[in-house]
Parts: C-alpha cells; structure tokens; sequence
C-alpha cells in the first residue's frame, strides 16, 4: 500500500515506524485500498465525490461518525482495532480449510409400506414394459421377460447376455399377493385382479382392441368398441343401415354357390345390431342357412334385449326368439351354440322367392 509507513521521532529521538493515518482514513471514509489518502488517485470514491460536491461513496454513518475522530487527531488505535478485527475474520482456518458447518438435523420419514401398484412395478418386462407374471423368467443379471416375449428372444433385451430357463421364485411367490391392472389401462379398464384369472379378463375385455366385425370383407381394422360403428358406416358403405325396432331383411341369390354371407345394420333404442345370414356346410355335408343378429355392445348391453327372426312365406311361417349375440362373442359362437335361426336349404326353397329371401327382424327392449 503506497505511503503506507511513516517515520517519526519519539522523546528520545530514536525514529520508529507506524502506520500512517492518512491512509487508513481513506479505507475507512471511502473504501479506497490504494492507500492515496484520498489526495492522489484518480480512481479514488472519496476524490470524485469531492469533486462533485456530493458526500461520501462508501461508509454510511459509521464511517462519517469515524471521520471526527481521525480529522481530530483521535481514533488511531480505533481504526487499528478495527481494521485487525476486519483481518482475524477474514483470515482462513490454519488448516486452509472454510470453517465447518454445524450438521444438519435430518428429518425422519415416515416408516411407510409400499402399496400394491409400488410392488407391481418390479414385474414390468424389460421388452414390451407388460408384466411378467409367474412362471417368471429372468436372465443371469436379473432382468424380466414376460411369458410372450421370451419366444422371440434369444437374449436379454437389457444386458444382451442369453437367456435361459432361470425361474425368479422369490417374485412368484410374491405375485401371489398381489393384484395387477388390465393390460388395458391406457384404454379405460380400472380392473385390477389376480395373476390367475389376469388374462382370461383381457381376451374379453371391452377396452380391448376389436377387429372388423364386418363377415366376408378382409378388413384390416382393430380399434375399440365405441369406434367400431362409426367405422362400419365410413369405411363399409356398401353396408344397408335400416332404422326402427322392426325391418326387413332381403337376401338375394341364395342359390349361388359359394355365396358371400348377407349382411345389414339395423339402429334401434340407441343401438346398431349387425344382422348377418350365412351359407355353411354342417358336418354331414349338407348347407345350412344361419340367420345371426349381433349387437355392436357387451355382453350385458345384449341382455337388455330380445330379438326374433321370422321367415315369411306365403303359406308359412319361421320363427326363431332369443338373445342377440354380443360383439365379445362374435358370429362363429353364435353358430356353435345355435343361438341364431337356422333352416336348411330346402326349406329356403319353400320361402324364397325368385330366389330372394325376405327375413323379418324385430327388437324389444326389456
């Protein structure tokens, strides 16, 4: 610090060396650390405030409480004392290290258990992120393939070592505890249940992925239930749509051989019911004639219904009653189980009609 020290002569007059004052006044009045006194630097806080007639750039009321002393010839040792005190707390730990922190208090989490959907987690398969539910397979470093995926693997997805027939006990006896969501989730299904009856519950599931239910036409579509009519009436507008509990339903060329099944909508009571008539051999080699109604619904949607098919013929008359089929059934069920109209093809004979057939369809509600 320039001019820092200055010599003086005591009593005696041997010279001795102190700290000058002016300097010190100037750290202290305006925060200057050049030492100048507040007389010779340019950059100085003091000089320039001076110059421009203000007070002080740095110090605040300490500082100009100070000023008295120092411009009195007082306050020497003050300015020391407080300049070594400035020093002793900015000076480091003689280690060199900053001085310690008092520890913090941790705070005690609750000793909570984890719940159902924090176990299912650890079944998740590494491939398609489905569960791996019991017989559980797992590779030497641990990682799930799901029953699905193991067929097609040949290595672990993850740490890509071969994967054997390494069964993780542990997980299935815990798997037996716990209750899993449908697989279609996403879709809209809250069910959760037991690993046993898990995918029996997803084959009929109504959030499940539908194909075209549309017989004969080679439609690629799958969707879900509620979108399964509007793509009937889009994507097949060769469809009839008839509207009203009761319509008639005509059949035209049913002496073709190899004849591709007759099919129309019927929209009643807020419903669409897919009415379908189908030319199959039974097993004795004879064809029969299957008259199937099928409503665009669940299962309990159809048992809210009643639905009768009646042959009309000049002089007879052909009734079946019963259920109508649900979509989670589907056509061939209905047909395995004869819960549908069927009549041979000699008794179409006495019923058709220039080679048409006309079949009345009605609809009760319950």
């Amino acid at each position: 610090m320039r001019g820092a020290l200055e010599t003086r002569l005591d009593d005696a007059g041997v010279g001795r060396q102190e700290p000058a004052l002016e300097p010190l006044k100037c750290a202290l009045l305006t925060g200057c650390l050049t030492g100048c006194g507040g007389t010779g630097c340019p950059s100085c806080p003091r000089l320039s405030a001076l110059r421009r007639g203000g007070g002080p750039a740095r110090g605040g009321m300490n500082t100009w409480q100070r000023r008295g002393a120092f411009e009195s010839g007082t306050g020497s040792e003050e300015a020391s004392s407080s300049l070594s005190g400035m020093r002793r707390r900015a000076a480091p730990s003689p280690s060199g290290s900053s001085p310690s922190l008092p520890p913090r208090k941790l705070l005690a989490l609750p000793n909570t258990p984890p719940t159902n959907e924090d176990l299912t987690r650890l079944f998740k398969c590494r491939e398609c992120s489905d569960f791996a539910l019991p017989p559980i397979i797992q590779c030497e470093s641990g990682h799930l393939v799901c029953g699905s995926c193991r067929p097609k693997l040949s290595r672990c997805p993850i740490c890509r070592i071969y994967l054997g027939s390494i069964r993780n006990l542990a997980l299935e006896n815990l798997a037996e505890s716990l209750l899993f969501p449908c697989k279609y989730i996403a879709s809209g299904c809250e069910v959760t249940l037991r690993h046993t009856v898990k995918a029996d519950h997803e084959e009929m599931c109504r959030f499940r992925p539908y194909p075209c239910p549309c017989p004969g036409a080679e439609c690629i579509w799958r969707g879900p239930l509620d979108a399964m009519t509007a793509h009937l009436l889009q994507h097949h507008d060769s469809l009839k749509t008839l509207h009203g509990d009761e319509v008639l339903f005509q059949a035209t060329g049913i002496n073709l051989p190899d004849a591709a099944p007759w099919v129309m909508l019927q929209s009643c009571f807020g419903y669409y019911f897919i009415l379908v008539l189908e030319k199959q051999e039974n097993y004795d080699g004879h064809q029969q004639f299957f008259a199937i109604a099928q409503l665009i619904g669940t299962r309990e949607q159809a048992e809210k219904f009643t639905f009768r098919f009646k042959l009309i013929g000049e002089m007879q008359r052909l009734t079946w009653e019963g259920t109508p089929t649900s979509i989670d059934e589907g056509i061939a069920a209905a047909i395995a189980k004869n819960n549908c109209l069927v009549f041979e093809t000699s008794i179409a004979q006495l019923f058709a009609k220039n080679d048409n057939l006309n079949i009345k369809g009605t609809v009760s509600m319950h």
